[in-house]
């Protein structure tokens, strides 16, 4: 593969966004980093490993700055082959105390960001005739998940709409791919499990494989997505990373049991 690959990566300000740029950039690809405000230590970061990078702030869920941060890009880059639309936000509250300002914000940066990013960066992939779309999606996405109404319908519009781009764009070049985590240990964990609504132990019951996954996990995912080279003839695929957790329909008890017996 040529060296000279650009990978935008939404969300690279911390957590899962920051470990795809930082994994995206140990494989050869140049990356700009967005966040809502400059990831400076992400991007100083890669830089200080010798990769080029550039900072890219802004609203994914404003038209304007997306348009601004494809000509920046471009600018900048010249090229563009991969996005990963990484950006989110969660709400953890009961459908009936969720406000419509909770569930417009929460659907505006999940949904109509990543659509907004495929459509403008997308128009670039399809002149090129080649490029990857990552969008990371999530186990809500796939399941009902309580108290979570807004991040739910998210993620599951997440996943109609990597499917639907990847039925029109593949004939074109451009594949459109989801990864759907479980539960990841983040700053975005640590702060939903400070509001009291879970804990370590609920989510490590739940996995299969008896623990949270890593941003390094995810970010593994991401990078096989993005490469032709590994995933070539993969198009509208909803990838879980998730230790089993979608897979399981097993009760509590059955499903420690099968844990306790490691």
């Amino acid at each position: 593969m040529p060296d000279n690959r650009v990978a935008i990566v939404t969300g690279a300000g911390r957590g899962i966004g920051r470990r795809v740029a930082i994994t995206l950039s140990e494989r050869g690809y140049a990356v700009a980093a967005n966040d809502l405000t400059a990831p400076s230590e992400t991007v100083e970061e890669l830089r200080s490993a010798g990769s080029e990078a550039m900072s890219l702030p802004g609203d994914v869920s404003d038209e304007a700055a997306v348009r601004g941060m494809v000509e920046r890009v471009i600018g900048e880059f010249g090229r563009v082959d991969v996005l990963v639309n990484n950006a989110g936000i969660s709400r953890i509250v009961p459908a009936e105390d969720t406000t419509l300002d909770d569930w417009n914000r929460t659907l505006a940066v999940n949904l109509t960001g990543p659509f907004l990013m495929s459509r403008e960066f997308g128009k670039v992939l399809l002149e090129r005739g080649s490029g990857s779309i990552v969008n990371i999606a999530s186990v809500a996405g796939l399941l009902g998940v309580g108290d979570r109404v807004a991040y739910n319908a998210s993620k599951h519009g997440l996943v109609g709409l990597t499917r639907t781009l990847a039925a029109e764009w593949g004939g074109r070049g451009v594949r459109v791919n989801a990864v759907c985590p479980g539960w990841v240990k983040t700053e975005m964990d640590a702060e939903d499990q400070a509001g009291g609504g879970y804990t370590d132990a609920d989510i490590e019951g739940r996995v299969p494989m008896g623990r949270f996954a890593t941003p390094e996990d995810i970010a593994a995912a991401v990078a096989f997505l993005a490469d032709s080279g590994q995933s070539g003839f993969v198009n509208g695929h909803t990838l879980s990373v998730d230790g089993g957790w979608f897979a399981d329909g097993s009760w509590e008890s059955l499903r420690r049991g099968k844990q306790a017996r490691r």
